[in-house]
């Protein structure tokens, strides 16, 4: 969640023509990244949880994309700080879905 709330924060400077496009695409990814962690440990079903973790990586990694474009395209100029921490929490969820999977 904190990723989230960084994205926001982040994206709080950017143009408001950019409200529909890439402001709105990496803020859903990132609050998307969080939503898919709770919804599978919500199912209370092994094989679930384990899909929305890899559901997540995916958005992480779309979070990933969409702050690479904006820098790339001049809506921010540093993005360091966010890629670092989608890095930690691709770490964390490519553990926790190893440590998982070998339940299953």
């Amino acid at each position: 969640m904190d990723l989230a709330v960084d994205i926001y924060q982040l994206t709080k400077t950017w143009p408001r023509e950019e409200l529909y496009g890439l402001t709105s695409q990496v803020r859903r990814a990132a609050t998307s990244v969080a939503a898919n962690i709770a919804e599978g440990y919500g199912r209370d079903n092994l094989g679930s949880y384990v899909q929305f973790l890899r559901i997540a990586q995916g958005s992480l990694k779309e979070v990933e994309t969409h702050l690479l474009i904006a820098q790339r395209v001049g809506l921010t100029e540093d993005v360091d700080a966010q890629l670092s921490q989608t890095e930690a929490v691709g770490k964390v969820l490519r553990g926790l879905i190893r440590k998982l999977a070998e339940g299953l």
